[in-house]
């Protein structure tokens, strides 16, 4: 139990010093800041238009050299890019002049046919040279290329929203499933309970219409005592009621009355 308690004890303190690593941030004078950012656009202090570059290898006519570089902008060369170079510390006051014939990271090759301008004749051009690049191809190539970067930011940030949105209906799918369940529920039970209500309301008013209907027959036959009982009958008769009157036992004289006209 005491070795379980330390080793509670040490992760609570192993955790808690990962945690202020994590938030911890560092202190820059008068609002300094680490590096620019550079995700959109291209750094005004930087003269894309030159580089430096170290001969690696080469054919065996020594015109083909391939070149290695520190700063892997030059992936954005394309193949008949024109360049010029100069070997350093050996300023011969010209250029020589190269095409990019294949690229790869951090490497590129390019094809000279005259060292005569930047490298005595006499001399081997060996490997391990340094090289100092000057070409208005690689500023333009960097300028496309941050400024297609700009448009895949774009693209990527439209991406990760669409995948955010998709991620939170599916975490919370289970909430939105319940709450649509419970919202159509709900809507059934109001039906439900409308269904119920309107039923009630034509039982109550078939009940009301039959206390009506039998109130209405009463009232109905009372009329038809009080119309039979103020009918008024006619005093004269088109026919002779001696004879009828004879067969019920009626109190009338022995010989029948004259007719009488109309």
């Amino acid at each position: 139990m005491k070795a379980f308690g330390e080793f509670v004890f040490y992760s609570i303190l192993l955790f808690s010093g990962m945690a202020q690593a994590i938030i911890l941030t560092p202190k820059l004078e008068n609002g300094k800041q680490v590096s620019q950012d550079t995700n959109y656009y291209m750094d005004p202090k930087v003269d894309y238009t030159r580089f430096g570059g170290r001969l690696t290898d080469r054919d065996d006519s020594g015109h083909i050299l391939k070149i290695h570089v520190e700063n892997n902008n030059t992936k954005f060369f394309k193949a008949g890019d024109l360049l010029r170079f100069k070997v350093n510390n050996q300023d011969l006051g010209e250029y020589c002049e190269g095409s990019v014939r294949s690229v790869e990271d951090f490497y590129f090759t390019i094809f000279v046919t005259d060292f005569s301008k930047c490298w005595r004749k006499e001399q081997y051009f060996p490997r391990g040279l340094q090289l100092n690049f000057v070409t208005r191809k690689l500023e333009q190539r960097v300028f496309e290329a941050s400024k297609y970067r700009e448009l895949l930011i774009l693209r990527k940030e439209s991406f990760l929203k669409q995948l955010n949105d998709i991620n939170q209906f599916l975490w919370t799918y289970d909430q939105a499933r319940l709450k649509a369940a419970a919202d159509f529920d709900k809507q059934i039970n109001e039906l439900k309970r409308a269904k119920q209500v309107a039923l009630d309301n034509l039982i109550q008013k078939k009940q009301e219409n039959i206390l009506l209907q039998s109130e209405l027959i009463k009232k109905l036959d009372i009329i038809d005592q009080d119309l039979k009982h103020y009918k008024v009958e006619r005093q004269e008769y088109l026919t002779d009621r001696w004879a009828m009157d004879q067969d019920q036992g009626l109190p009338v004289l022995r010989r029948p009355q004259e007719m009488k006209n109309r």
